[in-house]
Formats: structure tokens, sequence, C-alpha cells
């Protein structure tokens, strides 16, 4: 969420509405959503849930229910454009809205397990309809944008947790997690519906576009393709071994039925992706910091670039991967950096790579991507729940990537038409989170792009954006 999760899958060829000429009709849905908004936002002080723990041997949480609501609004002024293509961001003018409201059910059956079930309404559309930046501004935004409230089910999943000795440490109640003690030293298995960076490539200051950073390349490895239907989420199981300072973990997933898609694969390990992560956890100058490296394999139909530049050449029509799809395999490698620099500050730092002979499945078209930035809490101006932030994305795509581009070849999120100048996409975003209350967060939001879609023709395109949060 990405996604977070924050998906960026399903295409217009898959019957997703577009939204692009219901303008009026999003207004009023979008009215009607912030009506919900604040009527949640009355709500959610008197909300029930189970005792939460505090301090040592404290009861179990045998139950729980949270709430979340998160209103985003971004917009950029004019730039500079001399084409366009179907996966453009568009050049003029354009503001968009997202909401969503997410209740959180979770019950305890037996010592360490755990039963959780979310349900969410979502409404509106990201820029563009989630087009033409290849590390997409919101993370809030899904390719799936509808004018009017819809329902959905994105989480279904157990969670066993097995103690292994060691020291016991406490469990703060949370979204997805009941309050309680576990061992340090453990195994965690969780099963059924969620996202893949539920588990895997966690940061400690940039890893949800609720809580953080907005841009979906800087809250995820930009590279890490990882296996979702259009709204981020899919069917899996995952392990993970706590010991001492350092966790291993793996899961096996299901990929979407094609590239993209709203569906996910049917036939059970018919497409399906392998993630596995080691992390260690260290003290440096008396600071706490971690460092995970990460590496993921996708086996499904996708297509090569050269198999599609080749079919362009011959029938002179535009390149398309879906006409060339074969069974292959897909593979990345990342790491991910968080370190602690004072009690208020804290960096964090994510590289990755991945295939650029095929397709990206999942997630965006980047093949190789660096990002960091560095996050300061306010406790030396007096508010020491408010946070700034200030980050920065670098991507790019292989030559071959670039020359499907530039034969009219349309990726998850890119596609201008042509590509005759490529250059890197480069994004820098800054925000500040303004607390008023505990259960309320206020971020204006700003973004500057340079060359949107690796297209050195296009831009640069200033985005800003305000995003409204409660949660309990």
């Amino acid at each position: 969420m990405p996604w977070g999760p924050n998906a960026v899958l399903g295409r217009s060829d898959n019957g997703i509405e577009r939204g692009l000429s219901k303008r009026g009709t999003m207004r009023a849905g979008l009215r009607n959503g912030t009506a919900a908004i604040l009527a949640v936002w009355l709500f959610l002080p008197g909300f029930a849930r189970g005792a939460e723990p505090s301090g040592d041997g404290a009861e179990p949480e045998v139950w729980a229910f949270h709430a979340q609501t998160t209103f985003t609004e971004q917009f950029h002024p004019a730039f500079r454009s001399p084409y366009v293509g179907a996966n453009s961001l568009d050049p003029a003018a354009e503001g968009r809205e997202t909401w969503d409201a997410t209740l959180y059910g979770g019950v305890r059956p037996w010592d360490g397990g755990e039963l959780w079930v979310n349900g969410e309404v979502d409404q509106g559309f990201g820029l563009s309809n989630t087009l033409g930046v290849s590390g997409f501004p919101s993370g809030e935004a899904y390719k799936v944008g509808k004018a009017v409230p819809y329902l959905k089910l994105p989480r279904l999943f157990f969670r066993q947790t097995i103690g292994l000795g060691g020291e016991s440490e406490n469990v703060d109640p949370d979204l997805n997690q009941l309050g309680g003690a576990h061992d340090k030293n453990r195994i965690v298995l969780t099963i059924g519906k969620y996202s893949v960076i539920d588990v895997f490539d966690h940061n400690a200051y940039s890893d949800d576009p609720r809580h953080n950073l907005l841009n979906w390349a800087i809250i995820d490895q930009g590279t890490f393709d990882y296996a979702a239907n259009a709204w981020g989420y899919t069917y899996g199981a995952a392990a993970e071994w706590y010991q001492d300072w350092w966790t291993l973990r793996a899961g096996i997933f299901d990929l979407s039925n094609v590239p993209n898609s709203t569906r996910l694969e049917e036939a059970v390990l018919r497409q399906f992706q392998i993630v596995t992560e080691a992390e260690e956890r260290h003290t440096l100058w008396g600071e706490s910091g971690s460092v995970r490296l990460l590496a993921f394999l996708s086996h499904g139909r996708m297509g090569l670039f050269k198999d599609a530049i080749a079919l362009s050449d011959a029938t002179h029509e535009p390149a398309s991967t879906a006409l060339v799809r074969h069974l292959h395999v897909r593979a990345g490698i990342g790491m991910s950096a968080d370190q602690s620099l004072t009690d208020d500050l804290g960096a964090f730092l994510r590289a990755g790579y991945a295939d650029p002979s095929r397709e990206p499945y999942e997630f965006t078209d980047y093949d190789a991507s660096v990002s960091g930035g560095l996050a300061l809490h306010g406790k030396s101006w007096g508010r020491a729940d408010d946070t700034v932030d200030l980050a920065f994305e670098i991507g790019g795509i292989s030559r071959e990537h670039a020359d499907y581009f530039d034969h009219g070849g349309l990726g998850i999120l890119s596609g201008d038409g042509k590509l005759p100048h490529r250059g890197l996409e480069k994004i820098v975003e800054l925000q500040y989170q303004y607390a008023p209350f505990k259960w309320l967060a206020v971020s204006p939001d700003y973004q500057f792009v340079i060359d949107p879609a690796f297209n050195r023709d296009r831009g640069p395109v200033s985005i800003l954006g305000i995003r409204l949060h409660a949660e309990y």
C-alpha cells in the first residue's frame, strides 16, 4: 500500500472505468465521500475495541476493532509536452481526489493465533487515471478508479506466532495486530489474502502512504514487482524466522491472471511468485538501524521486449507485449535500510534491479531504482507528533525497454506513444505531517518530477497535494 497497499495494476482493456469524462459525477461522489469522512472522524473516538495491554505481564487482547479513513487531493499545473500517448500524464492542469475508509476486525482463537478481516470503501481517481509517472505520486490511488464509493475485501488472513524462547517483548495494539507479548525468538506464519508488502520490504521511515510519504516508488522499492491484483492484494503464504539480531522471510504468492489485471490467477501454482528476504538489526553510534536484502522470482505469462519490437517492425503496428506472451520467469533483487541518527532524525535508503528484458508484471515500469530520504520528528519545536519528510527517487529502464516504448508500446504506467530521448525519471518529495490530535494527521505534500515516464521531452511537473488521515 501500495500501493500500501497501493496497487497500480488493472488496465482499461480489462474493463476498468477510466472516468476521464466523468468529472461531474466524480465531484458529486467525492462530496459524499467528504461528508462520510467527517462522520467517521466523529465516530472514531468512541469506536469500541478490545482491551489494550500496557506494561509487562498485561493480558493479551482477545479481539479488537480498528478503523481508518484517508482523503488525498493532488493537483499539477500545466507543463511542457510536445506530444502525448495513451499512458501519458495529462499536460493540462488537473486535480484528482481519492478517499477510502477501512474497518479492521481481529480475534485470537488460541495462544499465538490471530484471524483478521478488513473491509474497505474506496472512491476517486489518481492523476490521469494513475498513468504517466512510473514513480506515481500517490500510493493512495489505484488503477481502479470509480466516481462513487465501492466495497472491497482487501484482507482475510490468519497469523500464527510460535515462540522459540529468549526474552519476551510487548506488542502494542495496532491495525491488523492484537496487543500482548511474544518471544523475541519466534516463527510467524501468515496465510490468506493480504499484501506481499505486509510482510516484506518494510522500512521504519517510509513504507505506508497513509502515515509516511505518498510516492509509491519511495514507500516501496521501485523494482519490487510484487504479486498483486489491481488493488495490491493477493493470496499466499509466508514464513518468518526471528532470531536475536536477524530475521529470514520467505513466501509464495499468486500472480494476477494477466499482467496488470483486476483478477488473480485461479489455477493453483500456474502463475506464482516466490519472495525471500534477510534482515539484520543493529545499533550504530547508540542508535538502532536495520538492513534488508530481498529477492523475488515471478513465473507467469509475460512478453519479451525484443519479441514485441520484432513483431512491431514486421507489422508496422505499435509494439505490444500482450501479443507475444509465453511462460517466462522474471527475477529481481533489492535492498532496504533505515537508520536512526538522533532521537528525532532518521534516514532510509532503498535500491533495486529487475530483469530488463521482459515486461514488469504487476507494479511499475522500473528496471533499476534507488530512493532515500530523511524523517525529522518535531520534538525540537514542541510538536513531537509532527514529522517533516524529504526524499528522492531515481528510476530507469534498459535501452531495450526504451526501444519498446519508442515503438508505441505501453507499460503498466508509462507509454507516451514514442520515446526518442530516454532519461532517468527523477522525483523529489517534501511533506509535513501535522498531527493536531493523536488520531488525526493533516499532511501537505509537494513532489517535483523530472522526465516523467523516462521522457526528456516532457515536464518537469510540480505536484501539490494534501492528505487527511484519521485512525483509531
